[in-house]
Order: C-alpha cells, then sequence, then structure tokens
C-alpha cells in the first residue's frame, strides 16, 4: 500500500479559529491524506486545540508589518525546505512567496486556495507602495500555481481574467447537521468574523440607536479598536458587547440562538464585493435570517432562497430598517427562516468537499 500523500498547509491565520482551515484540513485528513496546518505564534496566542490534523506554530518576532512578514516568510521557508511533504498550499497571498520558492527548489507539487482577492482588499490598495509590492508578487507567483480553488464564482472568474488561471470552486459553507432551532426569547443581533476595516461599523454601531435590541461582535481585527471607540462614541456600551475571539463550539452557541446575523461589507474595494464570507453559510445552518449586502454571490443565492434582507447602501438609516423588520415582522422572519432550512440542504460543506477532494486526488495518482 502506498504512503499517503502529505500535504502542508500554511496561513497567517490563528489556527485556533479559523473556521475554513479547520475544515479543510479535517476533511483531507479523514481522507487519508496526512495534513499539516502551519502558521505564526503570537505573544498572547492560547493553546492550540486538538484536531485530527498535525498543526505547528512559528514563533515570529514582529506581530505587525513589514518585519513581520520578513520574519514569518523567512522562517516558513526553512520549515518548508527540510519539512516532509509533497504537496504545499498557500493559503492566500501572505503566505505564497515561501511556498512557491521551497516548492520550486525541492520539485514539489503546489496548490492556491484564494480566500481574498488579496490584492484588492481596502488595507492593501490604500496604499500605494503596499499595493504595488502585492500586485508584483500576485503577478510573480499566481499564473505559476496551476493548480488551486476560490470561494466563489466571481472570485475564479476574476482570478482567471487576472492571471489566466481555472481555479474549482470550494465554498465556505457549513457542515449540515441535524438542527433544532431552539427558543429565541431574547432576540439578540450576532456580527461573527473579523473586525476589520470594511465591514461596515462605522454605518452598524450608530444604526443601533434606532434598533430595540442589542448586538454581540464575536472576532477581532484591525478595525477592532476603533470599533470600541465608535460605541463609546455614541453611548452604546449597554447595547453592543465585544466578545473578541471565541472558539468555534462557543461561536456556534452564539449563532444557534440569535435572531439575526450581520454580513456587511463597504465597496470599498473589489475583494470586497466579490466576497461570499463564511458567516452568510453558519447563519444559514442555523436558520438565522440574516441582514446583508447586495452583492453578486450573495444576491444569486437569495434569489434561489430567500433568506436575508439585502441592501445596496450600507447606511445607518438602511441597517436600522432591515433589523427592525426582521426584528418585528414575524411572517417575513419565518418565511426567511423555513427557506434557510432548505437552503442549507444545497449550500453544505457536504458539498463543496467533493471539489475540494478532487482536486488532491489528482496528485496522489501522479
Amino acid at each position: 500500500m502506498s504512503k499517503p500523500l502529505k500535504i502542508t498547509c500554511t496561513v497567517t491565520n490563528d489556527l485556533n479559529y479559523d473556521q475554513r482551515m479547520i475544515r479543510i484540513c479535517t476533511e483531507l485528513s479523514y481522507a487519508g491524506y496526512n495534513v499539516t496546518l502551519v502558521g505564526f505564534k503570537r505573544k498572547n496566542s492560547k493553546p492550540i486545540i486538538e484536531r485530527p490534523f498535525k498543526q505547528v506554530r512559528i514563533p515570529i518576532i514582529a506581530e505587525q508589518g513589514k518585519l513581520l512578514y520578513i520574519d514569518y516568510w523567512l522562517k516558513l521557508f526553512f520549515f518548508l525546505m527540510f519539512k516532509k511533504v509533497d504537496v504545499i498550499c498557500a493559503i492566500d497571498l501572505d503566505t505564497i512567496m515561501p511556498v512557491y520558492y521551497a516548492s520550486i527548489i525541492r520539485s514539489k507539487k503546489r496548490v492556491y486556495d484564494a480566500h481574498e482577492l488579496f490584492t484588492e482588499l481596502k488595507e492593501v490598495i490604500s496604499r500605494p507602495a503596499i499595493h504595488k509590492m502585492w500586485l508584483w508578487i500576485a503577478r510573480h507567483t499566481i499564473p505559476n500555481f496551476p493548480v488551486g480553488y476560490t470561494i466563489g464564482e466571481s472570485y475564479a472568474a476574476e482570478l482567471h481574467k487576472q492571471y489566466g488561471v481555472n481555479y474549482g470552486i470550494v465554498r465556505n459553507a457549513t457542515i449540515l447537521k441535524p438542527l433544532e432551532i431552539p427558543a429565541k426569547p431574547n432576540k439578540y443581533i450576532l456580527y461573527q468574523g473579523a473586525v476589520n476595516v470594511g465591514r461596515c461599523f462605522e454605518q452598524l454601531i450608530p444604526a443601533m440607536k434606532l434598533v430595540d435590541a442589542p448586538l454581540i461582535i464575536c472576532g477581532a481585527g484591525n478595525f477592532y479598536d476603533d470599533a470600541v471607540a465608535l460605541v463609546s462614541q455614541h453611548n452604546l456600551q449597554d447595547k453592543i458587547t465585544f466578545k473578541g475571539y471565541v472558539p468555534p463550539a462557543q461561536l456556534t452557541e452564539y449563532t444557534l440562538n440569535a435572531w439575526v446575523g450581520i454580513t456587511l461589507f463597504e465597496e470599498t474595494s473589489l475583494s470586497n464585493r466579490l466576497s461570499l464570507a463564511n458567516r452568510f453559510f453558519d447563519y444559514m445552518h442555523f436558520a438565522v435570517p440574516q441582514l446583508c449586502i447586495k452583492y453578486p454571490e450573495y444576491e444569486k443565492i437569495n434569489a434561489d432562497y430567500e433568506i436575508a434582507y439585502l441592501i445596496e447602501a450600507p447606511t445607518p438609516e438602511n441597517i436600522a430598517a432591515a433589523l427592525n423588520k426582521l426584528l418585528n415582522d414575524e411572517p417575513y422572519y419565518q418565511r426567511l427562516q423555513a427557506n434557510c432550512l432548505k437552503a442549507r440542504e444545497k449550500y453544505c460543506w457536504q458539498q463543496e468537499a467533493k471539489t475540494l477532494l478532487k482536486t488532491y486526488a489528482q496528485f496522489a495518482k501522479s
């Protein structure tokens, strides 16, 4: 019997909270592959949660800026140079350079997993010199990753347009499990995910003045401190609660018991406009109707299964009006909830995993 294929995936996220990578690496492990997920270790990183795959944290000197990438890339490159591996997968552009060069030098297979259109992120395009650097990296590397996958049809089309690659679709869909919807006497609104620039917190937070329900925010990111300051500025400390990073098991409880979910992005970048966020599927799978931005991927799914209130302009007034309808219009809410139960049967990890496994199966045969 041949030895199982050794796959190493590289990220810059916290290994405990990256639900997409936990899902992917678990699926590959259950399929018989020898999988390692590599990330970096921060000063405040909590102990690694045991998973069905191997996990490695590389200590870093700096936790942000250019020094972070220089330090991590060098350490990751040398790690990959001596790691027993058959296939190396770069998760997004911020790990692609060490993966690219290590795979070339060692004649190893490589895969690109595009969670974002990285060169189109607001925090990248707003800084011309940084944007120019990432554009060069993308043009230098992505065309040389003929095998890959991304999170939606819109991203795949854009990657083909810019780099000539033909990537499969592995949506961030949630694992389909039996669901019992609990009673929800205390209605609350949930935002889960990165608290980053471009996620409409400047509009969502003041909108809560006009909404008679609490908002719970689970996550952290580059806009976290600004969001906390905005809550204080609008004197909404009694209505908006920040939970920071929440382990997946605990996040499940927050989602299951939420009345409304939030999926909002500003149209500040092409990456945002063409996005298809993890949380969109999480809310769907727990039968939680959501307030969502009217972008192509969400609009396509909502046309088949109306599960969300879509708004075109994320102004405080539009956000408040949508949330109040979801909170107070019982027949409308029940219709969306029922549609969630139908949509989750189609948009689930069991379906998406087929493309993932097909991608890696070609390496097992070669």
